[in-house]
């Protein structure tokens, strides 16, 4: 038995799946936030000195000077050129573009996107899977497990036979 709840705002009931996929949605428009903070914030390093910045940084953040994971993130990010940003830049625009479409269409109740959001979450658990093989991290584990949740979850709504528009 379906559990309903009573939204006061429309007067309808809405099953509980629904809160489901508007909290997949919200999650696809929140990843999408921070892709595009990551996209906005390559930009700034483009057009300022990337030793500069990266000094600024530290100072800021008051990071202990004699950090071996400070000394590591501050030799990667002194050599990443201006075409890798510029790509890394692109694919994040991307990304935000595709989970923007996503989560829109999951909060606004879309079956197409219910299907694009199954389609595409479960693209790329491969590549997660090889993630994982290649370095175990409890990370890369937990987002895996995540996204398996989210496509299982999608695909038992999806074959619903009691679905309700």
């Amino acid at each position: 038995m379906r559990r309903q709840v009573h939204s006061p705002a429309s007067g309808t009931l809405h099953s509980t799946s629904q809160t489901g996929l508007l909290l997949i949605g919200l999650f696809k428009l929140t990843k999408a936030a921070l892709l595009l903070v990551v996209a906005f914030g390559i930009q700034r390093l483009l057009h300022h000195g990337m030793a500069d910045l990266v000094g600024r940084w530290s100072t800021q953040l008051q990071a202990d000077p004699h950090s071996r994971y400070l000394h590591a993130a501050v030799s990667w990010l002194l050599s990443v050129d201006d075409r890798t940003l510029r790509e890394i830049r692109l694919g994040s625009f991307v990304y935000a573009a595709v989970f923007l479409v996503e989560g829109a269409g999951l909060c606004l109740r879309k079956r197409w996107a219910e299907y694009l959001t199954t389609i595409l979450t479960a693209s790329l658990l491969p590549v997660e899977a090889y993630e994982i093989w290649q370095r175990l991290t409890w990370v890369r584990v937990s987002l895996l497990v995540v996204n398996l949740a989210i496509v299982g979850y999608l695909v038992w709504v999806i074959r619903r036979p009691d679905r309700e528009r």
